[in-house]
C-alpha cells in the first residue's frame, strides 16, 4: 500500500478519526471564558477560548505534526523537511525528535528569534530563506532533491488539515460537555489549514466559522474573491504566524464554500485584543492567537453571534514584542 492509499479521508468522521488517534498525545487543553472579557464584547456574547497556547510545542500545529510524522515514520522516510513562518516548524521538529528522523525545517529570514531557539533545541537543522512563501518553497525543493526528505507541508498535507480540525472538535466537544452550544467558531488564517479543519470539524453542525487575518496579509479575503487562491503583497504585521501570503489550494477548496465570512484585523485592533487576553483571561497568546479573539469580538459586536468559539492557537510569543505592546508602543 502506497502513502497516499494510506491518508486520512478529509471529512468530518476523518476528523473525529484523527482526535482519537492522537488523544493520548496532545494537551486536553482547557477552554477558558472570562467575565471581565465578556463584559468588553458587546450584545452579551459568551467567548469561548480554546487555550491551544498550552498546547505542546506552543500552538495547535502539534495536532498535524504529530499525524503526518508518524505516517512518514511509518513507511520508513529517511527524514522530513517542512517550511513555516514557525510553529509549524516546531511543532514538525519536535514529533520528528520523537521518531529519531532527522529534520529540516525552512523559516523566513525575520523569524521570530524565540521560534527559531525552540526548533534548534530539538536538534532540528534551521535553513533561513527570504521573506515570502515562494522563497521557502524553493529551498525545501532543493532539501528534497539533494536528501531524499519527505516533506510536511502546512497547508497540502491531509494529516496536518485534519490534525489541525482536532483542536476545533475538542473546542466543540468541551463546550457541549458542559451544556453549551456554539452559534459560531472564530480560527486564525494563515495557510488555511485551521480554517479548512474547523469547516470539517464543524460540518452539519449548524456552526458557522469565520476566518480572521491581518489586514497587511489578506490571503483568504483575496482568494475568496478571485475565486482561487492567489498571491498577495504582504506587509509588516506584528501577527507573524498569519505571514503566508498565499492560502494553500487543498484549505482554499474544502473551506471556500463552508466559511461564513473573514474578519480582516488592522494592526491596532490585534495588538488590543492581545493586552485583553492577558489581563482579562490570564492568558498569553501570539498575535495571530490574537487575530482570531478580535475577530471574535467584531462579531460580537455585530450581533452576528452569541456563543463564540474562538481557536487561541499559539502562544510562541517574542518577549520583547509582548513587552512593547502591553507598553502601548508602536505594533508594527
Amino acid at each position: 500500500m502506497s502513502l497516499a492509499d494510506q491518508l486520512p479521508p478529509l471529512s468530518h468522521e476523518g476528523v473525529h478519526e484523527a482526535r482519537r488517534r492522537i488523544a493520548d498525545r496532545v494537551v486536553r487543553t482547557p477552554v477558558v471564558r472570562s467575565e471581565e472579557l465578556e463584559r468588553v464584547a458587546a450584545h452579551g456574547a459568551r467567548l469561548w477560548l480554546k487555550a491551544e497556547n498550552l498546547q505542546r510545542g506552543g500552538s495547535f500545529k502539534m495536532r498535524g505534526a504529530l499525524l503526518a510524522v508518524e505516517r512518514l515514520r511509518a513507511v520508513g522516510s529517511p527524514g522530513v523537511v517542512a517550511q513555516s513562518t514557525g510553529n509549524h516548524a516546531i511543532a514538525v521538529a519536535m514529533a520528528a525528535a520523537e521518531h529519531r528522523l532527522p529534520a529540516v525545517l525552512v523559516l523566513p529570514t525575520d523569524a521570530a528569534p524565540t521560534k527559531v531557539r525552540r526548533i534548534r533545541e530539538t536538534g532540528a537543522e534551521v535553513l533561513q530563506a527570504g521573506t515570502t512563501l515562494a522563497e521557502r518553497i524553493a529551498v525545501v525543493g532543493d532539501v528534497r532533491a539533494t536528501r531524499g526528505y519527505d516533506e510536511i507541508d502546512p497547508y497540502q498535507n491531509p494529516d496536518v488539515v485534519a490534525g489541525q480540525g482536532t483542536a476545533t472538535a475538542d473546542l466543540l466537544h468541551q463546550v457541549e460537555a458542559v451544556g453549551g452550544h456554539l452559534d459560531a467558531v472564530v480560527v486564525p488564517v494563515g495557510g488555511g489549514s485551521a480554517i479548512a479543519g474547523a469547516c470539517l470539524a464543524t460540518a452539519g453542525r449548524g456552526i458557522d466559522v469565520y476566518g480572521a487575518e491581518p489586514t497587511a496579509v489578506p490571503a483568504l479575503t483575496a482568494a475568496l474573491r478571485a475565486g482561487g487562491p492567489v498571491t498577495v503583497d504582504a506587509g509588516p504585521t506584528i501577527a507573524d504566524g498569519l505571514r503566508p501570503d498565499r492560502v494553500g489550494q487543498l484549505p482554499y477548496d474544502l473551506a471556500h464554500r463552508a466559511v461564513a465570512g473573514v474578519f480582516t484585523l488592522d494592526e491596532d485592533a490585534i495588538a488590543d485584543a492581545l493586552r485583553l487576553v492577558l489581563v482579562h483571561a490570564r492568558l498569553l497568546v501570539e498575535p495571530a492567537a490574537a487575530t482570531a479573539v478580535a475577530g471574535a469580538l467584531r462579531l460580537a459586536a455585530e450581533g452576528r453571534a452569541r456563543d463564540i468559539g474562538v481557536l487561541v492557537s499559539g502562544g510562541n510569543a517574542e518577549p520583547s514584542l509582548v513587552a512593547s505592546l502591553l507598553d502601548g508602543r508602536a505594533t508594527t
